[in-house]
């Protein structure tokens, strides 16, 4: 059994890189195509929209694990099936349960590699590729570094010394200048909440004001700033929620609950990629009737068809679903959940009216 198990996670491996290859080829042109758009402003020119192509391939790829577990799976499946294998396994006393299990024991390892690629890989990369980005396109003299931000507005300058889960400024300095290049005010806080482009709040404040008469020092508690920040500022100093990685998340979704703020849209997002082994596995499990059940007579070419209605289908109802259940306040581990536990229920159904 042991050299069956390899033989038919071998032929669904191939399967599973064949739709992965052609996915993520599909789907990097789009993203080329909407970049050709930002070609020609600022510094953004060819092949930095290719490079950004690129860094952001690891997150494309993240997203697309379930549907390349329902295709390529078919895909596998269905070579064996061609060859009449399936048909002789069976005749053998293998059953169609026995085959789902030997594909999903390749399904722990694609989980573990997507999951993997979600925490290590994809989140640093794709904020790389964010950050040159809106650097090149704006053409600003702003600096972020991996754990520091710098910005200027006229005689205003802001230093953000620490970004943590790359969403929280912390360690903030703010000078400003006067016209003859004197230093009025120095601020420090401790971090920041920030609410939106314009409204800050500072956090353990401490404020020196210089003048003809010395220094005066004042610690605040909290003291609200509006930023000068532009929007393509912003977007480099705060980066966006797919390049966050799951412990970033998690850990913001903590600091933003502790601190009584709306942590929703970023709790659907943990969820969201903390439900792709759920996903996957009920993509593997709803493949199988496809091969064993009525559908094993259709051509390929249908089954391929068939099995990408479902997969478009179950990515719908996840979008349609995360959106309601904000828009409803509905717990988002639910709602992030409830697709691929349904999926999950009816691939299990149909697998046991399979014989």
């Amino acid at each position: 059994m042991r050299r069956l198990d390899r033989y038919i996670i071998e032929r669904v491996a191939g399967g599973w890189l064949i739709v992965i290859l052609l996915l993520a080829s599909v789907f990097s042109l789009q993203t080329f195509l909407e970049e050709l758009d930002n070609i020609g402003r600022g510094h953004y020119h060819l092949l930095s929209a290719l490079a950004f192509v690129a860094l952001t391939l690891p997150e494309r790829l993240v997203q697309l694990v379930p549907v390349t577990a329902l295709l390529g799976t078919l895909v596998g499946l269905g070579t064996l099936a061609s060859g009449g294998e399936l048909v002789a396994m069976q005749a053998t006393g293998v059953s169609a349960r026995r085959v789902g299990w030997a594909v999903l024991k390749a399904g722990a390892v694609l989980v573990v590699i997507a999951l993997a690629l979600a925490q290590y890989v994809a989140p640093p990369l794709d904020q790389i590729a964010q950050t040159r980005r809106t650097l090149e396109i704006s053409a600003a003299s702003d600096l972020r570094t991996a754990h520091a931000f710098w910005s200027r507005d006229g005689t205003r300058f802001l230093n953000v010394r620490d970004i943590r889960h790359d969403r929280i400024p912390a360690g903030i300095d703010l000078y400003e200048f006067d016209a003859e290049g004197r230093l009025r005010t120095f601020t420090h806080a401790g971090r920041a909440d920030v609410f939106n482009r314009h409204r800050w709040m500072l956090i353990g404040v401490v404020r020196k004001t210089f003048s003809g008469r010395g220094v005066t020092v004042e610690h605040i508690p909290r003291m609200p700033w509006r930023s000068f920040l532009r929007v393509q500022q912003m977007d480099l100093l705060i980066l966006p929620i797919p390049s966050l990685s799951l412990t970033d998340l998690f850990e913001y979704v903590r600091y933003l609950k502790a601190h009584g703020q709306n942590a929703d849209r970023y709790e659907l997002a943990l969820w969201n990629k903390l439900a792709i082994p759920l996903a996957t596995t009920a993509m593997i499990l709803v493949a199988i009737p496809f091969l064993f059940g009525p559908l094993r007579s259709v051509s390929a070419g249908l089954r391929i068809t068939l099995g990408g209605t479902v997969g478009l289908a179950f990515y719908l109802i996840s979008q349609i679903s995360g959106y309601l259940g904000l828009l409803l306040g509905l717990n988002p581990a639910v709602t992030a959940l409830a697709p691929g536990t349904l999926l999950l229920a009816i691939g299990l159904w149909a697998l046991r009216r399979v014989r």
